[in-house]
């Protein structure tokens, strides 16, 4: 069922739901959360569909934030709120509200969700693009209890950590994150079968991915091991590699799709790591609305801390990929505000290497569900 308001309120809206509800032959909303979308036309339509599939799962409010606040003085001066409600097998397993707001309304959006919310419910929200540089401080933000970005739409991937890292509070999180669940598992039980002293680990993907800095960044902290950052074509991380006495522990994904884990000793297994679509990388999210604290230590971590490859290695590996990111090492991890001083780098390369028995992530590493 939809059902289109033109030049309404939320009072309106909310008597809409009640009344489609009804005529759907549903007594009771048997929603578990709001999710709000703060989107714009030309990201609405992909947005909405990954939230339907998700509301499957999670059968959820969706509330679609279009601020539309027009190219000329008449239309600024012009505020109007129109609605566009679905409900019924075109919302998924719950209801989807799209809101336009148009003029002077674009600034005061708040004010219009806030009585649209489900009561007593967990609100979650999400930015598919430009999302603000303070999420925790945006009106709309400051209502949710989980505020979800995706730094890989900004206009640079890697240099979003930084801003991610300066104004992370307790439940941000982002989907470049979220996107190497499957790797971080995978890498935790490798260690989990087979302990073994880690000297320094190796991550390779394509330029610019955020998801591979976060990765490297997750296995320094655990593993308190140099990480050296390779760029390849891609898509996306495409391999990882642990360095140990006895030989490399590698976890290789050179299609996108199945990865091969390989260990000293042990025959290669072929493993499951496709990459996965946005609607089931929002799912896993609303899966766990509390603070996700091992996001937070990785992105906090200054991306230079990864090193990059020297010129003797990318001419040894004959990589031409490789090679450009020695001839341009800002392309592949930008700086960071607050990186380390050259000294405490040079300090942290000449530490003592650990075991894995004490820092591995074999036991202590999070194991959050999810492919």
């Amino acid at each position: 069922m939809k059902i289109d308001l033109t030049n309404t309120t939320s009072s309106k809206i909310n008597a809409a739901l009640m009344e489609a509800r009804r005529g759907n032959g549903a007594t009771a909303a048997g929603m578990v959360l709001t999710l709000v979308i703060v989107t714009d036309e030309g990201s609405a339509y992909d947005a909405l569909k990954a939230a339907n599939d998700a509301s499957r799962e999670h059968p959820s409010r969706t509330l679609a934030v279009i601020k539309r606040a027009g190219r000329s003085p008449r239309a600024r001066a012009e505020t109007r709120l129109d609605a566009e409600i679905l409900v019924g097998s075109d919302a998924g397993s719950g209801e989807t509200v799209v809101l336009r707001m148009h003029g002077e309304l674009v600034a005061h959006a708040q004010s219009v969700v806030l009585p649209l919310l489900l009561p007593d419910a967990p609100v979650v929200v999400w930015w598919p693009e430009n999302a603000p540089l303070h999420p925790a401080q945006d009106p709309l933000g400051s209502i949710a209890q989980r505020r979800i970005t995706d730094a890989v739409t900004a206009e640079s991937p890697v240099g979003q950590l930084a801003q991610r890292a300066q104004s992370y509070t307790p439940g941000d999180t982002d989907l470049a994150w979220t996107r190497i669940t499957g790797w971080r598992s995978m890498l935790a039980a490798a260690l989990d079968q087979r302990p073994s002293t880690i000297t320094s680990a190796v991550v390779e993907g394509e330029s610019y991915n955020p998801s591979v800095e976060l990765l490297g960044l997750w296995l320094h902290n655990r593993l308190h091991v140099p990480v050296e950052r390779v760029v390849t074509g891609g898509p996306g991380i495409t391999a990882v590699h642990l360095r140990t006495p006895d030989g490399d522990i590698t976890l290789d994904r050179p299609d996108g799709l199945m990865g091969t884990l390989s260990m000293p000793g042990s025959p290669d297994r072929q493993v499951a790591l496709k990459r996965r679509e946005t609607s089931e990388l929002i799912a896993e999210e609303l899966r766990r609305l509390d603070p996700d604290d091992i996001y937070a230590t990785a992105v906090r971590t200054p991306v230079e801390r990864l090193r990059e490859p020297d010129a003797e290695t990318a001419a040894a590996a004959g990589h031409a990929v490789a090679e450009a990111a020695v001839a341009n090492p800002s392309r592949v991890t930008a700086k960071v505000p607050g990186a380390a001083a050259p000294e405490e780098a040079a300090d942290q390369e000449s530490a003592p290497r650990k075991t894995a028995a004490k820092k591995a992530p074999a036991k202590g590493a999070d194991k959050k569900a999810g492919s």
